[in-house]
């Protein structure tokens, strides 16, 4: 984290150095580039895509994936889970400064003929300019960090999905299978899933014309809105039943993948019309309404039984410690920096 973070801020500072500031760098990139809240009739981020789209895939993955909620169960209490979550939230600001603009200063830095500096192809844009910015020994601790970042992310992901698999599914079915053996298949899990990886990435070159950033979220907004869905009506309507959510969660696969195999061939149709954002939404409320329908047509839980995975308004209206009430301040002040930097690219 300290090697990306830091590697970042030194390319962001030597190319605004290399530009002649920040100044420049807005001048050349044009007004466009500096905003935030765009109209809602722009082609890839209107302000209703990302005002009511994105959340949703934030949900998701902060929120259930495995790779993220693995690390909130490893801390020592509830006071430092929420204090991890909420130190991730401050350090999320920092992407737009240190990912966002150092494309900006590289683009700045392309346009110039004087500049010396040549990109060939954008999908190498922090390469080239690591490798133009920064000096010798910088470049190899700022490559350092990336590759081990990268390994660490892999294996984390694997790791995650190979546990998944074997103790969700494989050990459900064999429950009297050993720990030995449990571990062999976790292993041939993990190999499955990175040839599985590999044959993908030929449909990834296919569906990435909009850049990587945009391609994986917009595979996200195919999966996470059945997910977010359960996710949050289970977590705040204690009357959400099994059978609500599985017919969300067929119901989004069923649709999501539809609209996966249209892009992939090409097949202009409903599905494929709407922004990708915007389709996460649409796709969300269908999930949600059908998820309440089928939870009415069946008899309620057992509220014995979820009484600790359903959120406690009057609990948490009686908890006065001290820690909760810092962690309250540090949110406030991490949604008052969200909207602060709303405001001023705005």
């Amino acid at each position: 984290m300290f090697l990306l973070l830091g590697g970042s801020i030194l390319v962001t500072v030597f190319g605004l150095d290399a530009i002649g500031g920040w100044n420049n760098m807005v001048a050349a990139s044009g007004d466009g580039f500096m905003s935030l809240w765009r109209s809602a009739s722009d082609p890839d981020y209107p302000w209703t895509a990302i005002l009511f789209g994105a959340p949703i895939l934030g949900v998701w993955y902060w929120c259930t994936d495995q790779f993220i909620v693995q690390r909130v169960l490893a801390a020592k209490d509830e006071s430092v889970g929420r204090k991890a979550t909420i130190f991730a939230g401050f350090l999320k600001l920092t992407p737009m400064f240190i990912f966002v603009v150092p494309g900006m200063i590289a683009y700045t830095l392309n346009n110039d003929p004087n500049s010396g500096f040549v990109l060939e192809n954008s999908a190498g844009t922090l390469p080239e300019m690591v490798k133009f910015l920064l000096p010798a020994g910088l470049r190899g601790l700022v490559a350092a960090g990336i590759l081990s970042a990268l390994m660490s992310s892999l294996s984390s992901v694997f790791n995650s999905c190979s546990t998944l698999i074997t103790w969700d599914i494989y050990k459900k079915y064999n429950p009297n299978k050993s720990e030995k053996h449990l571990v062999k298949v976790g292993q041939v899990a993990t190999g499955v899933l990175v040839v599985t990886g590999m044959l993908w990435i030929p449909f990834q070159e296919s569906l990435s014309g909009g850049g990587l950033f945009k391609y994986l979220q917009s595979i996200q907004a195919l999966i996470s809105p059945p997910i977010a869905a359960v996710f949050l009506f289970g977590l705040f309507i204690k009357r959400i039943n099994m059978q609500g959510a599985m017919a969300a969660l067929y119901t989004g696969a069923l649709i999501g993948i539809s609209r996966l195999i249209s892009e992939i061939y090409g097949f202009e149709n409903v599905l494929t019309q709407p922004l990708f954002l915007h389709f996460a939404l649409y796709l969300f409320l269908i999930c949600s309404l059908i998820m309440l329908i089928v939870t009415y047509m069946y008899p309620a839980p057992d509220y014995e039984r979820i009484k600790d995975v359903v959120y406690d308004f009057g609990k948490n209206k009686t908890d006065n410690s001290s820690e909760l009430k810092i962690d309250k301040i540090l949110t406030y002040i991490l949604i008052l920096c969200v909207l602060l930097i709303w405001y001023t690219f705005s």
